[in-house]
């Protein structure tokens, strides 16, 4: 029970990778707000859990939604101790194929939402004493992927406020991580290996076996992988951990790339 007695924001916690923080949360002792835009996704895993787990649907890039899901999570302890930045959004396609209004909306799901969260929750945070803010990145924030430079530009900057936000908050007891996950399946995983495999002529399984194949470990991960990882860095137990961006990957990182041809 790491987190007993604290209170959690998670965004985009209806589903994948959210949820499993928010289950593994509460199975650690805390009591968690789940926020995204999908209030049936939200309430239904929320229902799972009365008194530990409640629901605040909104959308990350806008202001008056994260005041309330900041508002919401207060009213469990009101205290604000954990924040989980992991809301995402993907549009697939090189540069001269994004529309404008397409860049626009992943930039503010995945760089806006987590400067607008932290905004409003470190305040909290310092008069309750400090607190631990995650921020789910990706693999694709430090390594290009094919026809993603919304989505990777928008993780390597949030890598970067990540460091930004410790370095600035950590002497009134704030800290804040990043996590990197390589591919887990997620729906929006699954989503976009099925474009993928459309735009491929392959089936959506040629593809997976693709995406495991420079891994070490010769897998993907599943949500609750990354759930592990985001429990121990809201716990006491990373006291010391501070700007640190944490890849979680399988090992594909470690691999250089001319090398998996040898795989």
């Amino acid at each position: 029970m790491r987190l007993k007695g604290k209170t959690a924001l998670i965004t985009g916690g209806g589903s994948g990778i959210g949820a499993a923080i928010a289950e593994r949360f509460v199975a650690e002792g805390a009591k968690v707000c789940i926020s995204g835009r999908r209030r049936e996704r939200l309430e239904k895993l929320a229902d799972r859990y009365p008194g530990s787990m409640v629901t605040c649907p909104g959308d990350v890039a806008y202001v008056d939604d994260v005041k309330r899901m900041v508002e919401t999570t207060l009213g469990l302890h009101g205290t604000m101790d954990i924040l989980v930045n992991n809301a995402a959004f993907d549009v697939l396609g090189p540069i001269t194929e994004l529309e404008l209004h397409e860049w626009e909306r992943v930039l503010a799901v995945n760089l806006t939402g987590p400067f607008l969260l932290m905004r409003e929750a470190i305040p909290p945070m310092v008069r309750g004493g400090g607190g631990s803010i995650i921020n789910i990145a990706s693999i694709g924030g430090i390594r290009c992927m094919p026809a993603s430079p919304a989505y990777g530009s928008s993780k390597a900057a949030l890598i970067h406020l990540t460091k930004a936000v410790a370095l600035d908050y950590g002497p009134v007891g704030i800290r804040c991580n990043a996590v990197c996950p390589g591919a887990t399946r997620t729906e929006m995983f699954e989503a976009t290996l099925a474009e993928q495999a459309a735009a491929q002529g392959n089936d959506p399984q040629t593809v997976l076996e693709r995406f495991a194949r420079p891994a070490p470990l010769r897998r993907i991960a599943s949500p609750e992988e990354m759930a592990g990882v985001c429990a121990f860095l809201a716990s006491d137990d990373s006291s010391f951990m501070t700007g640190a961006v944490l890849v979680v990957d399988g090992g594909v990182n470690a691999v250089d790339a001319a090398a998996v041809a040898l795989f």
